[in-house]
């Protein structure tokens, strides 16, 4: 079980309640937090104080004052004139994070909200009903107003949701799990679309992901120097140390384990004195790639945490705060330096297949091909990887440089972090397939040395790898053995790819 106190949820835990289906709760003292500061809402709007997006208008209508009649009716008005999401609906997974994020933030009081809207999101997630919110149409502040209000007419009763693997509508579903569809109360509207848990969620996602693929490709990668006969050299402990970047070490120190034992392995100048880059430099580059991945935890682990709602309440101070913590330039940033390590990470990965299958880069039969020239073996996979590192090339290009101001000037600066977001999620899509093909190349290519002559650890993912996609013994369909395999990493928590440094410790996972 996970107890949500808004201050203390960690991405493992995310992980669980997302992929796991742990079951989510609301801590005691969160509860208190959120009385004593809806308390002091009711207070304030008794003494008729006038607060943002409270009793007054939103975005340029923030000088328009609302009578107390209509203050339900106002937050109702919100959320209908804010769903204007367009596009694919987010996956399931999305969605429920998005739910879940969003509880632990209201977790916290600072939104003055009731316990019972952030009890709705809970039960949501507890019982598997997932919004149907569709991907497009934030600016990443203020918050992620239209998905998340998508989300929030799920709460109401309205719009449709995921459940039990079908799309359905919301009120159908709610009856079916014995629920009474929320009517929001004042600033409750605003509170559960003032926030970034859009893009955060997508953020998650993509980091998992993104950890998950790095391990993935250094593992494929290793296979890759065996089918090339790839001189260990490169990856000595002392070179590494000697430039000093840990993620660097770390990536050598696992590429040495993975090929422990292997005879397909060489000496520098037993067959060549040096490999290329996208050889030698795999330490240096999926480092640098890990670098990115690292950051980007640092960032979501605080996001995740985070208040994001305006205005906030803060009732031992008697304050009522309008800011700007919707903004969501943080993940912004973030996304787009991890759009760069996916980038690299695809961009190096199709140079290793290009010299498995360039016959004058290498001494294996042409194209990995049984029976070359009538056959093309994978020419053409080659051919795919390349068409995908070149779109996530154009995916790359920062979301986070571009502003478009909105509401008449009065949100006059945004994120476009979700954006950004998406686009590292379709980036990673791409190059989970690039890794998937150069793993095809690489079995033919140690197929073609020997699979007994191989390392221990790569060899137990090669036989699993095989079981997926067959040996290539004569021309096929290749797309459907890139698809299996692409679905087989994304679905992978098998592979071996925990191992420990020189001093005992254990490396990044």
């Amino acid at each position: 079980m996970v107890v949500l106190t808004g201050e203390a949820l960690t991405l493992d835990e995310v992980r669980r309640v997302v992929f796991e289906k742990e079951q989510v709760t609301l801590s005691d003292d969160a509860v208190i937090k959120i009385k004593v500061n809806r308390c002091a809402v009711e207070e304030m709007i008794e003494g008729k104080e006038t607060m943002y997006g409270i009793n007054t208008g939103f975005g340029k209508f923030s000088d328009v004052v609302i009578e107390h009649d209509d203050l339900e009716t106002l937050q109702l008005n919100l959320i209908h004139s804010h769903a204007c999401g367009v596009g694919d609906p987010f996956s399931e997974t999305i969605s429920r994070t998005m739910l879940l994020l969003r509880a632990n933030a209201l977790s916290q009081g600072y939104s003055g909200v009731r316990p019972a809207l952030v009890n709705q999101l809970i039960d949501f997630v507890n019982a598997g009903i997932h919004p149907v919110i569709p991907q497009q149409g934030s600016l990443g502040a203020s918050g992620d107003l239209a998905p998340l209000s998508h989300l929030a007419l799920a709460l109401l009763g309205e719009g449709e949701v995921f459940y039990q693997g079908e799309r359905q509508q919301a009120i159908q579903v709610l009856a079916v799990e014995g629920l009474t569809p929320i009517t929001l109360k004042e600033k409750e509207g605003l509170a559960l679309i003032n926030g970034t848990q859009a893009m955060t969620a997508v953020g998650v996602i993509a980091y998992l992901e993104m950890e998950k693929l790095l391990h993935q490709s250094e593992l494929t990668a290793a296979m890759t120097l065996e089918g090339l006969r790839g001189i260990i050299d490169a990856f000595d402990e002392d070179l590494h140390y000697a430039r000093g970047h840990q993620e660097q070490i770390d990536v050598a120190t696992r590429i040495r384990q993975y090929v422990s034992g292997s005879s397909l392995i060489t000496k520098q100048g037993e067959i060549r004195v040096q490999d290329a880059y996208s050889l030698r430099c795999i330490p240096q580059v999926l480092g640098a790639s890990w670098q990115t991945v690292l950051y980007v935890k640092e960032k979501l682990q605080t996001e995740i945490n985070a208040v994001t709602d305006n205005p906030l309440i803060f009732s031992e101070q008697n304050k009522v705060i309008s800011g700007g913590n919707f903004h969501g330039q943080p993940i912004a940033f973030a996304m787009d330096f991890l759009k760069l390590g996916i980038a690299e990470t695809a961009n190096i990965a199709e140079r290793r297949i290009e010299r498995l299958v360039n016959p004058q880069l290498n001494d294996l039969p042409a194209f990995l091909s049984p029976n070359p020239g009538l056959e093309s073996g994978a020419m053409i996979m080659q051919y795919s990887a390349a068409s995908l590192v070149s779109e996530n090339k154009t995916l790359a290009h920062p979301a986070s440089v571009d502003s478009i101001p909105s509401s008449a000037n009065q949100e006059d600066h945004v994120s476009m972090g979700t954006i950004a977001a998406r686009h590292a999620l379709q980036m990673l899509q791409n190059i989970r397939r690039v890794i998937a093909i150069e793993l095809i190349c690489a079995m033919q290519a140690v197929e073609y040395r020997g699979t007994d002559h191989m390392a221990t650890k790569t060899r137990a993912f090669y036989e699993k790898a095989r079981r997926i996609v067959p040996s290539i013994t004569k021309d096929r369909v290749y797309s459907t053995d890139i698809e299996k395999l692409t679905e087989w990493l994304k679905a992978d928590n098998e592979s071996d790819v925990t191992v420990s440094n020189h001093k005992g410790g254990v490396l990044h996972e």
